[in-house]
């Protein structure tokens, strides 16, 4: 028999952002194995079944009332406005606390831009790594001081409990997710049918100042493209300028304020992506496919990969070449 789905809950508060609500529902749903099966169940539920007010002008229908949550493989708790004496003070109100309660040990969390509150005041992020929205990082930093916070990134993984900023951020968790259960074959196939970027790493700048250039200015789009196209090889920093005839400096400055990373930092992040796709998809040995990912040699694709993810080569085609065999099989 195919194994049950891991089994996804949302928690649904009052206050709540409907597009964050749908973020799991969306990314989650559309995770399939190779035989079409869906590989999670979501589940949304309230502190009491009923509807449950939205920051828009409609609320949500809720049917299941807090008991789900411990039925939860993972939880969820989306973004919302109206948390009250969570975000004043820092407190779960007695019907939250007890909506909480029902989670199992062990129980994987996971939190979507302001969600981070009440895994914060709940405890769950005490001593930990995690993020939330950029303009509350340091209002959030200040109410749980207990907690190390990150504003400068996109989501924390932090093992069983993971944290996102907002909106965006939400979606890259969610197929961060759907790769470190399944593999990078499922989370591009998720990708691609909502049609977002298949990986945004999480140590990405959660804001960058000028996502826009100035109309008739020069990009680093070509530059990015010409490397993606030429991982494999050498990329100097000044092969990069050139493409956009630019001073090494002026790319550089531009490259940040449109990337949010330094050239640097990004064709290293690009780099450990596409070795990451030939461990799962291909049996080209490791030296192999350190060298056509452009990390040269198998030691500097270790070193690279563990600083990236924390695992070796070897360990990481181990498990999610099984991971995939096992998904497509239904074994």
């Amino acid at each position: 028999m195919p194994p049950s789905p891991h089994r996804v809950v949302v928690l649904a508060l009052p206050g709540l952002l409907p597009f964050e609500l749908g973020i799991p529902h969306r990314i989650f749903g559309l995770a399939r194995d190779s035989g079409g099966r869906r590989l999670y169940e979501i589940v949304t539920c309230a502190t009491a079944p009923g509807p449950v007010r939205t920051d828009a002008d409609f609320a949500v229908q809720v049917e299941h009332g807090p008991e789900a949550l411990a039925t939860a493989d993972t939880v969820v708790v989306p973004a919302s406005y109206e948390l009250g004496p969570v975000y004043e003070e820092g407190r779960l109100p007695a019907e939250l606390a007890a909506a909480l309660a029902h989670i199992r040990p062990g129980t994987r969390l996971v939190s979507i831009c302001t969600g981070g509150y009440v895994l914060a005041a709940a405890g769950f992020l005490d001593g930990r790594p995690a993020t939330t929205h950029w303009s509350s990082a340091e209002h959030f930093q200040r109410l749980f001081p207990k907690v190390r916070v990150d504003a400068d990134v996109l989501f924390v993984d932090d093992g069983d409990v993971l944290t996102s900023a907002g909106v965006a951020a939400g979606i890259d968790l969610c197929l961060h997710l759907v790769r470190r259960d399944h593999g990078t074959g499922v989370a591009n196939e998720v990708a691609r049918r909502t049609v977002v970027p298949p990986h945004r790493d999480g140590g990405q700048a959660q804001y960058i100042a000028r996502p826009l250039p100035q109309a008739g200015t020069h990009t680093t789009t070509a530059a990015r493209a010409w490397a993606l196209a030429h991982l494999h090889e050498p990329i100097r920093l000044r092969d990069l300028a050139e493409k956009e005839a630019m001073s090494v400096r002026t790319f550089t400055r531009r490259f940040r304020d449109e990337v949010g990373v330094s050239p640097g930092q990004w064709l290293v992040q690009q780099r450990v992506e596409r070795a990451r796709h030939l461990l799962e998809s291909t049996d080209l040995p490791v030296d192999r496919v350190a060298r056509d990912a452009g990390f040269g040699t198998a030691q500097s694709l270790r070193t690279h990969l563990m600083s990236a993810i924390g695992v070796t080569p070897t360990s990481y085609r181990r498990t999610f070449r099984v991971t995939g065999t096992e998904s497509a099989s239904g074994a």
